[in-house]
Parts: C-alpha cells; structure tokens; sequence
C-alpha cells in the first residue's frame, strides 16, 4: 500500500472528536493500560510452581504456551489493520489503535517473563500447538491482516477484525483468561500472575470493545455486503476455534485444578453469542447510532 502524502493536517484545523468512541477507548487505554510486566512480583509465583506435580506443571505450562504463542503472533501481524485505518484518515480510532500493538506487545514480556522466572525456561514448547491452533494462528490470522496491505477494502477489513477480535481475542483469549485466572483463584495458587490475568483481560476487553464498533461501523456504513462476509468468516472459523479448546483437554486423562471442557465451551460461546448479536444490529443502524453504543461499552 503506497503511502499518501499529506498535503493537510486535520487536527490544525478541527477538533478531536472526544466524545467519540475511539476516544473513549484511548482515554481509558491511558488511564488503565499503563502497567509494566517488570513490576509483577513473581516470587511467590516461583514457590507455588516447585510445589506442584508433574500434571499440574504441564497443564499450566500448556496454557501459557497457547498465551505466549498467541499474544506474539497478534504483535507481529497486528500493523497493517493500523495502517489501513491510519491511510483512511481516520485519526481518532488510529490514536487509540496505538495502544493495541504496545498492549500486545507487553503481553509477549509478561508470558515470557513467566515462563523464564517461574517455570524455569522450560526449553522448547512446541509439543502444546495442536492442529487447529496452528491453523488459526499459524495461517488465517496472519493471512487475514496480511491481505489489508494489498486488499483494504471494507469486506477485508471485516474479515480480518472477525479473526482478530472475535475470533482470536474474543473466542480464544478471553476464554482462556477466565479460566486461568479462575483456577488460579480457586486454588489459591500464583498471586503474580492473578494480579496479571487481571490486567491483561482489562486490556483485552477494550481491543474486543474496538473490534466490536469497528465491525459495526463497517456494517452501518457498506451494509449487506460486509455483514455477509462477517457472518462466512464467523462460519469459517468458529470450528477451529472451538476445537483448540477440545484439542486441550484431549492431551489428559484427567485434567488437574478441576478444569471442565463444558465450562470453557459455554463462557466462549456466550461471549460470541452477545458480540454477535451486537454487530448486527449494525444493519439496521446509522453511524451516529454506532458511535452512540460506545457510551455503554466502552
């Protein structure tokens, strides 16, 4: 995608429009988002490890593989969904676009972090990424944001959000910090990474949030065309995203911490469910009505 020059400057002239919901977002992306993987006290994290047996050490070190794995991938392939909006002149949302890639990129520091201090740097990990992971994450996210730089129309912009944000963040992440951060609670196990979880999904919540208005606005403003590509990209996907969850607890006999496949299956379906529905009340909205849902979620 060639650069455009700029041959005015927007906000010389005009005001920022922060009543809107990308500013919202930016506002509490500064106010919320501003913590460093540094600070999480791990120590007790460490003792708890050396604690646990060989099932419990595997099945954590699985699912913070899929994390850290997950959350590099996002870092790496998350640019041309900025550039597309940034060459759009779409200042607003590009502003708070900024702190997707910083948030993401501080996920990667923290898993990594984890892995090194507290499970002792366990070596290779690829044995965790099952068939299905690696079809989302090794080939239909990357793809999808990739084509942006060729392709920006708003069909590959939906499809590629879909697979960011409801797909990859929405179905897959978001599930996957609810369960561990409840298991970790439960068990009364890892305070660090208790603490983080926690922040980790208050950042994720503000990327779904985005995802949502940005997959409506697409609605709202190209119609039919792009709700029928939300909804083919949604069926495409759907099935291995679930089955990334099934591929997990297929590795166990017994899965330790009292992990149940029905509990992750029903929190990820609801989730979608809800996300789902919002975005196609898009079709029957204008823009202003768009901007005015972000009062709510935002």
């Amino acid at each position: 995608m060639p650069p455009t020059p700029h041959r005015a400057f927007r906000s010389t002239h005009r005001s920022l429009a922060t009543a809107g919901f990308p500013m919202r977002l930016w506002n509490k992306a500064k106010e919320h988002g501003v913590w460093d993987p540094r600070a999480i006290d791990f120590s007790r994290d460490a003792d708890d490890w050396r604690r646990l047996d060989d099932g419990q050490r595997e099945v954590l070190l699985h699912l913070t593989t899929l994390f850290q794995a997950g959350e590099e991938s996002v870092t790496l392939d998350l640019l041309p969904l900025i550039q597309v909006i940034a060459e759009e002149g779409r200042l607003e949302e590009e502003m708070y676009l900024t702190s997707f890639l910083w948030e993401e990129a501080k996920h990667v520091e923290l898993f990594r972090r984890f892995l090194d201090e507290v499970a002792g740097g366990p070596g290779d990990l690829s044995r965790f990424f099952s068939d299905s992971y690696h079809t989302i994450f090794g080939e239909e996210l990357p793809t999808a944001l990739g084509r942006l730089r060729h392709d920006p129309s708003p069909v590959a912009q939906a499809e590629a959000s879909v697979t960011y944000n409801m797909i990859v963040e929405g179905v897959l992440a978001e599930t996957g910090y609810h369960a561990y951060g409840e298991m970790l609670k439960r068990n009364g196990l890892m305070p660090g990474m208790q603490r983080a979880v926690d922040l980790l999904r208050r950042d994720e919540s503000r990327h779904m949030a985005y995802g949502v208005y940005l997959l409506s606005r697409l609605v709202a403003e190209h119609g039919d065309p792009v709700w029928e590509a939300i909804e083919g990209r949604l069926g495409e996907l759907l099935a291995p995203a679930v089955g990334i969850i099934h591929e997990i607890f297929a590795r166990y006999d017994e899965m330790p911490f009292g992990l149940e496949l029905d509990a992750f299956v029903e929190f990820a379906m609801g989730q979608f469910g809800k996300r789902s529905a919002r975005i196609e009340r898009a079709r029957n909205q204008s823009l202003a009505e768009i901007e005015a849902m972000g009062a709510v979620e935002a």
